[in-house]
């Protein structure tokens, strides 16, 4: 979810493994990952995707523009996709670095090849024409 929206642990689970989170307290790019402050609901939303999809997954770090920065889940156990946004590059390295079973990955063929929507994902992104016949 974009556009500088926060939405709590509850609404993240039923947006479909997506949420952003906008209250991180962040260090300037140049500080270490351990002098930022990590989001509590980002880590218990990635949390909460890893327990649903095997246990661990790759994380890809991806800068968004105004809108934060992404951290995209791969699961690992068939790839379906998840994502938090927090607010800059610091965060979502502290982020990945305090779940220990994310690695850090980049966007691949591998990683590609086994990237999976979620069911329902077409749908939902589609909004309106999906509905339409």
């Amino acid at each position: 979810m974009l556009s500088g929206m926060t939405h709590s642990d509850d609404a993240a689970a039923d947006a479909g493994d997506t949420a952003q989170t906008g209250d991180a307290q962040a260090a300037p790019d140049n500080q270490p990952a351990d002098s930022v402050r990590v989001p509590p609901q980002t880590v218990k939303a990635i949390n909460g995707y890893l327990s649903r999809h095997g246990g661990m997954a790759t994380a890809v770090i991806q800068p968004i523009g105004a809108s934060g920065v992404r951290i995209t889940l791969v699961a690992g156990d068939g790839g379906i996709l998840g994502d938090q946004v927090v607010d800059d590059v610091a965060t979502a390295e502290a982020v990945v670095a305090r779940v220990p079973d994310l690695e850090v990955g980049e966007w691949d063929r591998e990683l590609t090849s086994v990237a999976t929507p979620a069911p329902g994902h077409w749908t939902k992104m589609a909004g309106w024409v999906a509905r339409t016949r």
